[in-house]
């Protein structure tokens, strides 16, 4: 675990919590009404070993609204470099919680993560390290303590004239939330992380991706997915074993096809068809980006062992949905990005963006071979100043704003 993961402390109090409180029911008849289903991601690149190396997954540019809280730069232990410059191996990605109920309800939600820090969320929160009971290990939670869940309210949800992604995960029939003086349609949050991923892939001596599972809990189905400049494929693989070989797909994929294939996929995990369609479209031009990369489903177990979640009332049912993203650095990726780095070649370098840095670490001995070892510091400080941009929020832009309160040690 990167040690500013372990060694940060804080907590966020944000916005205001005074709201009116509606009369609340008894909590068993509440939880006994109450549905709760969850999608996210959890994104990681292999190294020629097929285990993951460490990368900065805050480095790339963020398409969220300014409204949505952000870590604190100025309450949080940073190396060098600041927020950005965090290493870890996982990017935690846009979980969102829905809420279903046939009336109102008023919950309690937090979320643990022993292994790693939350980097964004949205409506306002209470984000701090904890001891849990029985546990020597002080872990980071993300707590909102009144969560007043409305079916059927007027939405007033805020929005930015900047276009986002973010928007698209409001298109289901959950039912909006509010904390203090925010709506929303479902509680999101990010982050990043260095738990043990549940899988290895690497590039087998034939050109498949040979694929290695590590978890108890089996992983059931694989889609492989490449794309290079126009063309694509994928090719999806049932998992009867813990080492499977798969074989690269033709490059004559189409996205009707792959967006029906990963709705299914989803809904069979036990989201609603919207949701479905909410996470798909969310995600698309990140999943269909250029590269190489196995998609999977992890199983809810696994899930719960690396967020664990609490919910008063109790819900009847939580169904939580993670896809696993483990990018795969192929032979024709190296040579194509260690051409460009010798060239600097920044539109061919700029397609692979955060991913950029670790592959470099991984072609740096080709490169050292050929005398071109220069090119790759060269191709990243080109890079980092000019980035793809994403929306500018300034200092009071956001719709609430999160202070540092106390810092535990």
């Amino acid at each position: 675990m990167v040690k500013c993961l372990r060694a940060a402390a804080l907590v966020f109090v944000a916005g205001n919590l005074g709201a009116a409180v509606p009369p609340r029911a008894s909590g068993q008849n509440e939880g006994a009404q109450l549905t709760v289903h969850e999608w996210g991601t959890f994104t990681s690149i292999a190294g020629p070993d097929g285990q993951p190396v460490p990368w900065r997954p805050l480095s790339g540019p963020s398409d969220l609204p300014c409204f949505v809280t952000t870590l604190n730069p100025n309450s949080v232990k940073l190396p060098q470099g600041g927020v950005v410059a965090m290493k870890a191996l996982v990017r935690m990605e846009t979980p969102v919680l829905y809420f279903y109920a046939p009336g109102p309800v008023t919950a309690r939600v937090s979320v643990g993560f022993p292994e790693g820090v939350f980097s964004e969320w949205y409506p306002q929160a209470t984000v701090a390290m904890f001891q849990p009971v029985n546990t020597p290990q002080w872990q980071w939670r993300i707590k909102w303590s009144n969560v007043q869940i409305a079916p059927g309210a007027k939405e007033e949800f805020p929005t930015e004239p900047a276009e986002s992604h973010y928007y698209a995960a409001r298109d289901t029939d959950a039912a909006p939330v509010t904390v203090g003086t925010q709506q929303e349609k479902f509680l999101f949050y990010r982050g990043i992380a260095s738990f043990a991923s549940p899988i290895n892939a690497r590039i087998a001596r034939d050109g498949s991706v040979s694929v290695a599972e590590k978890s108890a809990a089996p992983i059931d189905s694989f889609v492989l997915f490449e794309r290079r400049g126009g063309r694509f494929g994928y090719r999806i693989v049932s998992a009867d074993r813990t080492d499977l070989r798969i074989e690269r797909p033709e490059l004559n994929g189409t996205l009707e096809s792959l967006r029906r294939d990963l709705r299914e996929m989803l809904i069979a995990r036990g989201l609603f068809a919207r949701e479905a369609a909410a996470m798909v479209e969310t995600w698309h031009d990140s999943w269909f980006e250029e590269g190489t990369r196995l998609l999977y489903v992890l199983p809810q177990s696994t899930v719960d062992g690396i967020l664990p979640i609490d919910i008063e009332p109790k819900p009847a049912k939580i169904t939580r949905v993670f896809v696993g993203r483990m990018e795969v650095v192929t032979p024709e990726m190296e040579t194509e990005i260690a051409a460009a780095m010798q060239s600097q070649d920044r539109a061919v370098l700029r397609k692979y963006g955060r991913f950029l840095e670790p592959i470099s670490a991984m072609i740096q001995p080709r490169l050292a071979a050929s005398r071109g070892e220069q090119a790759i510091a060269t191709a990243v400080q080109l890079l980092g100043a000019n980035p793809a941009r994403g929306p500018v929020c300034r200092p009071g832009s956001a719709v609430h704003a999160a202070t540092p309160a106390t810092s535990i040690q």
